[in-house]
């Protein structure tokens, strides 16, 4: 009984702490790589920055795809939001494919011996990811904006 009278603002207030954890992991993620890029050639001992690069994209990639955007698609639901609905299918593929190669570059750098042995080809990949990760980062925040802040606003 007491479920039933929760507001749309208590039912979904928890999304805004959600997504401001994910926003600070990205904050975290984008320094990481403005950092590595800007190092230019690597050694072996740059390996451990690398990995810590590697969990934490993979880490972003994953609240994102298990957490975030269920939330995201919850809210729609809730909300009889349709045209969130389409936007969300629409952009999921594109965000999909940026999944992808921020797996193929964990792939490739995870451990100290993949990193070692590729740290000449590591200014390249990391570029191609800054890249992918930055047209992901405006499909999500196009997410953010249409799905989750006009939800809030109707639950005002």
């Amino acid at each position: 009984m007491l479920e039933g009278c929760k507001t749309a603002q208590e039912r979904w207030g928890g999304v805004h702490d959600i997504i401001d954890r994910w926003l600070e992991q990205r904050r975290q993620l984008i320094e990481l790589c403005i950092y590595l890029r800007d190092r230019g050639e690597f050694t072996p001992t740059d390996t451990p920055k690398i990995q810590s690069l590697c969990e934490m994209l993979v880490d972003y990639v994953s609240v994102g795809h298990f957490t975030v955007y269920e939330q995201l698609a919850l809210e729609a639901k809730e909300f009889h939001d349709d045209s969130a609905l389409v936007l969300l299918r629409k952009l999921l593929p594109k965000i999909d494919a940026s999944t992808e190669v921020a797996i193929e570059f964990n792939d490739k750098y995870d451990t100290k011996e993949h990193c070692n042995s590729q740290l000449e080809a590591l200014p390249f990949s990391l570029k191609a990811l800054i890249l992918v990760i930055a047209e992901r980062f405006q499909y999500e925040d196009q997410l953010i904006k249409e799905l989750h802040e006009a939800h809030s606003e109707k639950s005002a």
